[in-house]
């Protein structure tokens, strides 16, 4: 159905994208993280979807157009207080991560 221009609050939430290798099993680590991620930024956040990948190895993690994680680049899969103060830092910066902020 379509808005004719009306924006729904929605729209200016952003939407996280976890893509994962499947291949190598890497699934449950990818629910892991969406789980983390929308249990701190339940008000902040669209969505966030996981997205099996079809290039051996991969393990991205991105909002919108930034780049906020890749496993091959960094040489390592995120701990969930890296991703969520990557997060916070674009959507929230003045916000308290709490123990994550350690």
């Amino acid at each position: 159905m379509p808005t004719f221009g009306i924006q729904s609050k929605y729209d200016m939430k952003p939407t996280i994208e976890i893509e994962y290798c499947p291949k190598c099993g890497w699934l449950l680590r990818a629910a892991w993280m969406a789980q983390e991620l929308l249990t701190t930024f339940q008000d902040d956040l669209h969505a966030v979807q996981l997205r099996p990948s079809e290039v051996a190895g991969r393990y991205t993690v991105t909002m919108g157009e930034e780049l906020l994680w890749d496993r091959k680049r960094e040489g390592h899969f995120p701990e969930p207080k890296e991703i969520k103060q990557r997060v916070r830092d674009i959507i929230a910066p003045d916000r308290s991560l709490g123990h994550s902020d350690r």
